[in-house]
């Protein structure tokens, strides 16, 4: 496998973390899902920063986001499959 734009640590996961700079609008992006030692591929909606997360699937207001196998927060509005996630549509559940 070529060395893969994002990481997901396990099968729970809603989002991916984005590694490689450069991400831009429509790429075809691959996934290495650790859990399982498996690749997926998800199609970005616009570019997204490394250290930034993919949606690897379409993600309700009010769903939980699981990054690592761990809930970071709650989407404060939908997120298409592809989108960007980050502080602009996640919030903790701390505060």
């Amino acid at each position: 496998m070529a060395a893969p734009h994002f990481l997901v640590h396990g099968k729970t996961d809603t989002v991916g973390v984005v590694v490689v700079e450069g991400i831009k609008a429509g790429q075809v992006l691959t996934g290495w899902v650790m859990e399982g030692d498996k690749t997926i591929k998800v199609k970005c909606l616009k570019a997204i920063p490394i250290g930034h997360k993919v949606a690897l699937g379409d993600i309700k207001k009010g769903d939980a986001i699981m990054k690592y196998e761990h809930d970071i927060g709650v989407a404060v509005a939908d997120i298409k499959k592809g989108g960007h996630v980050h502080v602009h549509n996640v919030k903790t559940k701390r505060w």
